[in-house]
């Protein structure tokens, strides 16, 4: 037998689920990592293109943390300005994939028919073309650099985009809302744009959360390939390829240092990524 709840007294909602620890952890460090980022200028000790060939693959110091490279360029400072390239292109690049993949997976679901066939099938091609020999031909064509690189990988994630766009359009088009605007005689463009993609706004977000840490790993290997940024820039990948060559000198950190930050940044997004689909998921 329940007892009655007294007049005026007012019972304790449902409490909200922790946030796990790790993505506590997770979410923190991705924090400090925009933070450097953004006050790369004032946390860097030196110029991140300053060499200095006496200081050439110098260790852990008190004058270089971080040690330096072969050509006595400051690790620390490479990484701190390297950070704004490495995380402002994957943020591009999503964008431009986001762009083109919403477009195709909106039109594909609400119109249907041979719309959708056209576009299942150009999504399914794109799909059974190895992504990287695909970004790698249009770097043949149009040259390198990081523009041509987040373009082409902007290109090559749109399918993918689109395919989940249009899994989650078919399911919101078919509520009852898209028909009570039909019968107003809302036109179709209009109730996309203003209804039926910001409905889909909490998913997409996610996912693209989810493949920021995959956009910076292409990124950082293209770089690491020389297809994409060039020297002198203080891009993670470049960094990375730059280096290997001072292992063989049995200097590990020019390799190692970059290296680490694009595993740590790339597992931290995909913790982060993980939760924030699951939750923006469930809240949908």
């Amino acid at each position: 037998m329940t007892a009655a709840v007294p007049a005026g007294v007012l019972l304790p909602g449902p409490r909200r689920p922790r946030r796990p620890w790790g993505v506590s952890v997770a979410g923190t460090f991705l924090g400090l990592v925009v933070l450097a980022a953004a006050l790369a200028p004032l946390l860097a000790p030196y110029a991140p293109d300053a060499v200095d060939l006496s200081s050439s693959l110098v260790g852990t110091t008190g004058a270089h943390p971080l040690g330096t490279d072969a050509s006595g360029q400051d690790l620390l400072s490479r990484v701190l300005y390297g950070a704004r390239t490495s995380l402002l292109a994957p943020l591009l690049l999503l964008l431009l994939a986001a762009v083109l993949g919403v477009t195709l997976g909106t039109l594909a679901a609400w119109r249907g028919g041979w719309t959708d066939a056209l576009v299942s099938r150009i999504t399914d091609v794109m799909y059974a073309f190895p992504g990287l020999l695909f970004v790698v031909l249009i770097i043949a064509v149009f040259g390198t650099g990081m523009t041509t690189s987040v373009v082409a990988l902007g290109l090559a994630f749109a399918p993918t985009i689109a395919k989940y766009t249009r899994s989650v359009a078919l399911a919101e088009r078919s509520k009852s809302y898209i028909d009570a605007y039909r019968v107003q005689g809302m036109s179709g463009p209009r109730i996309c744009v203003s209804y039926l993609v910001p409905n889909l706004a909490r998913s997409i977000v996610g996912y693209l959360v989810v493949l920021f840490g995959e956009a910076l790993m292409s990124l950082a290997t293209l770089s690491y390939l020389g297809f994409g940024a060039q020297p002198p820039s203080s891009d993670w990948g470049l960094m990375v390829q730059e280096g290997q060559a001072a292992i063989v000198q049995g200097a590990l950190l020019p390799a190692l240092v970059p290296g680490t930050a694009v595993a740590a940044v790339v597992v931290a997004f995909n913790v982060v990524g993980v939760w924030a689909a699951d939750r923006l998921g469930a809240r949908r």
